[in-house]
């Protein structure tokens, strides 16, 4: 069985050296949107551990669709500094793929000084105000952001590109049910809500053809009353997979708008939180965390018993997501079908975790879901464990 999880294994055009893949986290490290020798430095870390392929978060694919303003843009400006990333990450035998969004009503309009948008006009406390409906027009140069974006993905060297359909971003809000309510096509019933998500992938896919593998990130739950869920979401899995567009799905769920533990789950750090914003705002601020952020409990692989419902609905291949940090998870998702399984907090914590699974020096992380290192994203270090770093025990072995 464990042959199976380190055996090469194939994505759409590609070919993975093994079932496991860094998750795409938000790294921290490309201060004002520059791909920076610290963001490169860590992605090399995860392929010389021994990752199959590690995914590059959060690049958005115009400068109103940021998460804040030290996200980066991918667009031509990037291109050369990603080159470098790939590059580095290539040689070390691994793949890299890149994370393409808009982040819609989690854009935090202040930070990038531009307005975003939404299914429909809604008030944004990321936003720090109300964010409009998106026009027809809109929705046209956004699906054509998305294409020029993976263009330029594509040129920078990326194997593969992860369209984000999950966490309430911009194409994820358009499947909600509580986020959209439009009364044109691109609204009403799931097929109408899908509409907007399902056209970006078709150009995305157009657009590159098989010089990429295409995945999409798709929220199996909202996690909020009224929001979508596994009837619906397994209904826009069924469409993806007629629509051919994708080589696979990651399975994810939650809201980073109205509920951002459900895809960490674990202790919730709040003052940690509550510590990154202005000190006059803190004692505005915390309350409204507590109230987005609340606490569940973690249990190994969350998301799993979601996912397999994917799993006898669809053929399309799965990758599995959320507190996977055992060897033997990933044996047995792998027994059952699952394509892949992505880390995220398990190899920050220890970027050559793959490697000592396989060399059976580890049968799983050392994290202990304290969920300290989500606060760091905005420190200008770098999202990082909390924990004393495991690189210089690792070399030495």
């Amino acid at each position: 069985m464990t042959a199976d999880v380190f055996a090469p294994a194939r994505l759409g055009p590609l070919t993975l050296r093994n079932r496991i893949i860094k998750a795409a986290t938000f790294e921290g490290r490309s201060y004002r949107g520059q791909v920076t020798e610290d963001l490169v430095a860590f992605h090399e870390a995860v392929a010389r551990g021994g990752a199959a392929m590690s995914t590059v978060a959060y690049c958005a694919v115009s400068p109103d669709g940021r998460v804040f303003r030290h996200c980066l843009v991918l667009d031509a400006d990037t291109v050369p500094g990603l080159r470098k990333l790939t590059d580095a990450v290539h040689a070390h035998g691994a793949a890299a793929a890149a994370q393409l969004g808009h982040a819609g009503l989690v854009a935090d309009a202040m930070s990038n000084k531009q307005k975003s948008l939404a299914p429909s006009r809604r008030f944004s406390p990321v936003a720090k105000g109300v964010v409009p409906a998106a026009t027809p027009r809109d929705l046209a140069r956004v699906r054509d952001d998305f294409v020029a974006a993976a263009r330029h993905a594509v040129e920078a060297g990326f194997d593969c590109l992860e369209v984000h359909l999950g966490h309430n971003y911009l194409l994820s809000s358009f499947l909600s049910p509580n986020l959209n309510r439009r009364t044109d096509s691109y609204g009403g019933d799931i097929e109408g809500r899908a509409r907007f998500p399902r056209e970006v992938l078709r150009a995305v896919r157009d657009a590159v053809g098989d010089r990429a593998a295409v995945t999409a990130k798709l929220n199996m739950s909202d996690g909020v009353p009224g929001g979508l869920w596994l009837d619906e979401s397994i209904e826009v899995a069924r469409m993806l997979q007629g629509d051919g567009t994708v080589d696979a799905l990651q399975l994810t769920g939650g809201s980073s708008l109205l509920n951002g533990m459900y895809f960490f789950r674990g202790e919730v750090p709040l003052d940690d939180f509550a510590g990154t914003q202005p000190r006059a705002l803190r004692p505005v601020v915390k309350p409204l965390l507590r109230r987005i952020l609340p606490e569940y409990p973690f249990e190994e692989a969350f998301f799993l018993p979601y996912a397999r419902q994917f799993r006898v609905a669809v053929d399309l291949p799965l990758i599995l997501l959320g507190g996977i940090n055992r060897l033997d998870t990933v044996q047995q998702a792998v027994a059952d079908g699952f394509a892949f399984v992505a880390m995220a907090r398990a190899l920050l914590r220890d970027p050559d975790l793959v490697n000592k699974l396989q060399a059976g020096a580890s049968s799983e992380s050392l994290c202990i879901h304290c969920n300290k290192c989500a606060p760091t994203i905005y420190d200008h270090a770098g999202t990082h464990c909390v924990l004393p770093s495991l690189t210089a025990e690792s070399t030495a072995q």
